[in-house]
């Protein structure tokens, strides 16, 4: 396992700026964040993918995947609105182009949520529909689509990791996989290792994002600032022979110190990992 850090921590910095104090802190891998200042796709011309894959390659880090901006942001792939769904899909393609020209072809997705009166069969049809239009885009470009859980104030279609691999699995989705957000399965309360073993058993593939919470609210906290108890998660990933990354992804309280929220984390998953080993 290899660990990871969302670049959206550091919203306030340039990407290339923010690839520089990652490599430095030692991570070996980043998550790039699509949206501004990073890599959104509007903002990404051959000049600025020439500069941020030269600032890659400098530094030697490894891109673990590209997450549009979605949660909370002017996307919707379940909108009953024409023009919001259609403009939705046409954002995750070009995000789907940014992130291969960027040397990335694993990009998540987030289900959205339904307006008020659509209702949840409706929801899954719009959803669906735009699912399959991205797949068939993905499948031409070979990237791996990675479909995000979410918790009940960011979705009311796919909350849940077994329902996220019944969907998968359900539509035939061959080229996609689930992005695990510990942090929404601890305030959905479902077991991350219960979470874990039905994506091995369905051979859906796996993507990981490590957070923490009090499971009354997202917070996207530091593992072990909350009340995760990682250990059992960690010894069942290493049982099952998982070797991709593990993406620390913080919450907006710590984009005001991103180096120190981004060092104590990489400390602190170390020794989760170390502590998992020994246990």
């Amino acid at each position: 396992m290899k660990l990871s850090i969302s670049t959206k921590l550091y919203c306030n910095y340039t990407l290339e700026e923010t690839i520089k104090r990652v490599a430095a802190l030692g991570y070996p891998g980043i998550e790039i964040w699509g949206g501004r200042p990073h890599a959104y796709y509007r903002d990404m011309d051959q000049q600025s993918i020439s500069s941020i894959r030269e600032t890659i390659d400098k530094t030697g880090i490894l891109i673990s995947g590209f997450i549009p901006a979605q949660f909370g942001y002017p996307t919707n792939l379940c909108s009953p609105i024409v023009s919001i769904r259609k403009d939705s899909v046409e954002y995750i393609k070009h995000s789907i182009d940014t992130s291969v020209a960027l040397g990335c072809k694993k990009v998540s997705l987030c289900p959205g949520r339904t307006l008020y009166g659509q209702g949840y069969v409706k929801g899954m049809q719009q959803l669906t529909a735009s699912l399959d239009e991205l797949v068939e885009y993905a499948l031409i470009k070979d990237v791996l689509l990675l479909l995000e859980p979410a918790h009940m104030l960011e979705s009311d279609l796919v909350l849940t990791v077994e329902e996220g691999a019944r969907l998968i699995e359900g539509r035939q989705y061959q080229n996609m996989g689930i992005a695990l957000d510990t942090g929404h399965c601890h305030v959905n309360k479902e077991s991350l290792v219960d979470s874990l073993y039905i994506l091995q058993q369905k051979k859906i593939p796996l993507h990981i994002h490590l957070d923490d919470n009090n499971t009354l609210s997202d917070q996207h906290k530091i593992p072990g600032e909350g009340t995760i108890n990682f250990i059992p998660f960690l010894k069942a990933l290493d049982e099952v022979g998982y070797d991709g990354f593990l993406t620390v992804e913080l919450g907006f309280d710590y984009t005001s110190s991103p180096d120190a929220a981004a060092y104590q984390s990489r400390q602190k998953v170390l020794a989760l990992l170390k502590e998992a080993k020994e246990t």
